[in-house]
């Protein structure tokens, strides 16, 4: 079963955009390669002329008989106001993700041409081919409907997150003649989002959903005695828990009476992610069979992929999520609620998330979200730990919420850590190498362990692992009622 979010998903594509062209440049007009290729052939002139001094008059009157043909071939053009130009985008654009792009023609003017396009976009979207030239066919009859547009598409795949500004369509029109040439503008200016990859979180979305059947909650299914979701009330039995006992329904009925309860399904996942500057290390490329592979993303990028996928399933299963993203200060916010709406403005959030060249202020996320957060919750907190002698801030502040909250904290490690630490020094510098992957490794388990000993489920995980680790590790506290 396809979730209804994809839905939402797909309507995030940029909107269509037309506009009629106009004028472009100071001369506005030029000369076709055949005008050129007309006045060279006039020096034919010059070799009778050798024997002929009169055939010295033909060569001025040859080049006026193609200035006029210029001219005459000048006025066919159609005006730049006659062409409408369209600009089409055929899915959302997301991160590391190959999108096309449409553009349309189409002229007032019945006769054919040929016109060269440029599209002025901005190079972080790694357009395949911003030109070319395509032919504008005459039309068919009387009527709008009989002038036939041309198009032709090229293919993008954004390399960033985040908002970019797209420029005009410029435009070079000649006739099948091709001795005057037009130049034109089009104000197809608009601006268009990048978000996080939405075809990793929508595929691990519809592959965990499966294999671990997590529309049972959908269903309702109850499990007495399970939960502290409040069910309903009935008469006491051996065995049952002295807290469980309603004592006001006791005292009315004047017999013991016992709460049953039920496995809670609505409850809140709060993502909390850091954007300091530990994020911003870059991840060397996935496998082949990566579709983002050759693409370099950092651990920010990452990060934000896993928590829209982790949002996805916690949507679907009918939980709220709330987000908080920080770096200096809170970049975004969004309170805990659910439904297709909230997906997308938590996609929303998500793209504009920046990193930033600043260590993060854990402890003002912390407080906010102590402030704002009172019911009891799953934070997910997804960060990277600082290489230094005291015990990290962001530490003590994920340690601040265990008293209300239950915590998923994950460490986003390096994916070259391991392997140093694994590999047999050949040399003494490889042997320093082995040496500080060691202390590293040692020292960030030993401060998950103390978030361990307080009541926290610490992980650490590498940036490729996230996304499916983070949904099943979500997926495992759900199953276990751990909230």
């Amino acid at each position: 079963m396809k979730p209804p979010a994809s839905s939402v998903i797909s309507r995030l594509a940029p909107e269509t955009v037309n506009a009629n062209a106009a004028p472009a440049g100071r001369l506005r007009v030029a000369f076709g390669s055949r005008f050129f290729v007309a006045l060279l052939a006039g020096l034919v002139w010059t070799g009778p002329a050798w024997w002929d001094h009169r055939f010295v008059y033909a060569l001025p009157a040859w080049d006026l008989l193609v200035l006029l043909v210029w001219l005459a071939d000048f006025e066919r053009l159609p005006k730049p106001e006659d062409i409408e130009v369209t600009r089409e985008w055929r899915r959302p654009l997301a991160l590391g993700e190959g999108s096309t792009v449409a553009l349309r023609v189409r002229s007032m003017n019945p006769r054919s041409l040929w016109i060269t396009l440029e599209d002025d976009l901005p190079a972080r979207l790694n357009p395949s081919e911003t030109g070319r030239e395509i032919q504008l066919p005459a039309s068919t009859g009387m009527g709008v409907a009989a002038r036939r547009p041309a198009s032709f598409s090229y293919s993008i795949c954004p390399g960033a997150r985040g908002d970019f500004e797209i420029g005009g369509l410029y435009l070079r029109y000649q006739s099948p003649l091709r001795f005057a040439e037009r130049w034109a503008y089009a104000n197809l200016k608009q601006r268009v989002r990048v978000y996080p990859s939405l075809r990793k979180s929508e595929g691990s979305t519809l592959y965990l959903i499966r294999s671990r059947q997590i529309e049972l909650e959908k269903r309702l299914k109850r499990k007495t005695g399970v939960g502290r979701e409040f069910e309903s009330l009935r008469d006491y039995r051996p065995g049952d828990e002295p807290r469980d006992i309603c004592w006001t329904a006791t005292a009315r009925r004047g017999k013991p009476i016992t709460r049953t309860y039920q496995v809670e399904r609505s409850q809140t996942v709060f993502i909390v992610l850091d954007a300091g500057r530990l994020l911003l290390a870059k991840v060397r490329p996935g496998p082949a069979t990566d579709p983002q592979a050759g693409l370099v993303l950092n651990k920010l990028d990452h990060a934000i992929n896993a928590a829209l996928g982790l949002a996805r399933v916690a949507l679907y299963s009918g939980d709220a999520v709330g987000l908080t993203a920080y770096a200096t200060g809170i970049q975004a916010r969004l309170p805990a609620s659910r439904g297709t709406s909230h997906l997308r403005a938590l996609v929303e959030s998500l793209a504009q998330v920046r990193g930033e060249l600043v260590e993060a202020d854990h402890g003002r996320a912390a407080s906010y979200l102590l402030a704002t957060q009172r019911r009891r919750s799953l934070v997910v907190w997804l960060t990277e730990l600082a290489e230094t002698a005291a015990t990290p801030d962001v530490i003590e502040s994920a340690a601040r919420l265990l008293a209300r909250h239950l915590v998923l904290f994950i460490a986003i490690t390096q994916p070259e850590l391991p392997g140093l630490a694994e590999r047999r020094p050949g040399s003494v510098q490889q042997a320093y190498r082995y040496v500080a992957a060691q202390e590293m490794l040692q020292r960030r388990e030993a401060l998950l362990g103390r978030l361990r000993q307080q009541g926290a489920l610490a992980l650490e995980l590498e940036p490729e692992r996230l996304p499916s680790a983070l949904v099943n590790q979500y997926l495992e506290i759900k199953e276990r009622s751990l909230l």
